[in-house]
């Protein structure tokens, strides 16, 4: 049996700078923006469910995805760690950096200078704003809208299913600059106001006003964001 341990697409294009560090996998019509940095064991452009399903019989098998992918778009300086998956449809912008093991799926575009950390799951048909800082093991369901500048704690989850499974995806939105703290959750179809913090292990019932902080289960007011940076400045030894 042959094993690939390399595949680059001719219809792809990689700018000048690019480095990919075997094995990748790259498909379709992808392109790669300028010193941008692929590492091992990762794929650009994996095809769709609809598009596997136009598989035919080949002798080379990933040939034959290679051509039903139509790839994917990585900007400028983008950094994909191992064992990264993104999909075909996916847009990242320049600076993008992914931890490894992050899985992106179709239709997802993430702002430029966004972090998405480690082992996180994007499951496609996500817009996620410019310098956005997601850490490890989030999980971002389809219609989520994030915006510029927000911070997502470890192992947070958002949802869009109000009564899991039913037929019907709501969108759940969390606006610029508000934070989400580790092991928070977001009901589905909750707008996350913003500059509004969600304290850690919080469960987000219902929307959060702007500039709020909230906590507990199910999460309830308990400061301004005001006081939350003050005693943010406080912790960290500054002057208030």
């Amino acid at each position: 049996m042959n094993v690939v341990t390399h595949y680059v697409s001719r219809r792809a294009s990689l700018s000048s700078g690019v480095l990919l560090f075997p094995p990748v996998v790259v498909l379709g019509s992808t392109s790669v923006g300028g010193n941008s940095r692929i590492f091992s064991f990762s794929v650009l452009g994996f095809p769709t469910k609809r598009r596997l399903s136009e598989l035919g019989s080949s002798e080379q098998p990933l040939e034959e995805v290679d051509r039903v992918s139509s790839g994917c778009r990585l900007g400028r300086g983008v950094v994909v760690r191992t064992h990264c998956i993104i999909y075909e449809e996916v847009e990242l912008g320049d600076g993008v950096e992914l931890g490894h093991g992050v899985l992106i799926r179709e239709k997802t575009y993430v702002g430029s200078w966004t972090k998405v950390g480690t082992g996180t799951v994007i499951d496609g048909d996500v817009t996620i704003g410019e310098h956005t800082n997601i850490q490890t093991g989030v999980y971002i369901p389809i219609k989520t809208r994030i915006g510029r500048g927000v911070f997502i704690g470890p192992r947070a989850v958002i949802t869009n299913d109000r009564y899991p499974p039913s037929s019907r995806i709501v969108e759940t939105v969390i606006e610029d600059e508000a934070v989400v703290g580790a092991n928070a959750t977001i009901v589905a179809g909750v707008v996350i106001g913003r500059g509004a913090v969600v304290a850690a292990g919080a469960v987000v019932t219902k929307d959060v006003p702007p500039g709020v902080v909230v906590a507990g289960v199910p999460a309830r007011f308990i400061a301004s964001r005001e006081e939350y940076e003050r005693k943010k400045k406080l912790y960290e030894g500054l002057n208030p």
